[in-house]
């Protein structure tokens, strides 16, 4: 990674995904982020939209990953955090809690937990893979 993808990497997008491992992130949230991720890119490395310079090619030229894709790792190291903590203990309580009595109309919003089981399925892992601290 050169030196200002490092830099970058350290001080802005860490400030950016404060927190982000808990997050029931939707669409919209992860767009305003690349987006956002994107405008910096931009103009850090003096290059306008009207250059016309694939968001693919900077980040080639930084060497960083996709601001999802490190959203997504976030995600899956809390969640191995979170299953290796006791059955006892209140944060995985509350993973497991079901709310009591009658749901509102229209579609409930995403939980924290559905999310993390949909980055599971896309980076083809299970539970057993989450619980192993050393991948």
């Amino acid at each position: 990674m050169t030196v200002t993808g490092r830099l970058y990497s350290i001080c802005v997008r860490s400030s950016m995904l404060q927190g982000s491992e808990t997050w029931p992130v939707r669409k919209e949230n992860e767009v305003a982020l690349q987006r956002a991720e994107m405008r910096m890119v931009r103009w850090k490395s003096c290059v306008k939209l009207q250059d016309r310079v694939p968001s693919k090619e900077l980040r080639g030229r930084w060497k960083l990953e996709d601001i999802i894709s490190v959203l997504q790792q976030n995600r899956l190291q809390r969640y191995g955090h979170v299953l290796r903590k006791k059955d006892s203990d209140w944060v995985t309580k509350c993973m497991e809690y079901e709310a009591d009595g009658a749901r509102l109309r229209g579609r409930p919003k995403k939980t924290w937990r559905e999310i993390v089981l949909k980055d599971c399925q896309a980076c083809k892992s299970n539970r057993e893979d989450a619980m192993d601290c050393n991948r």
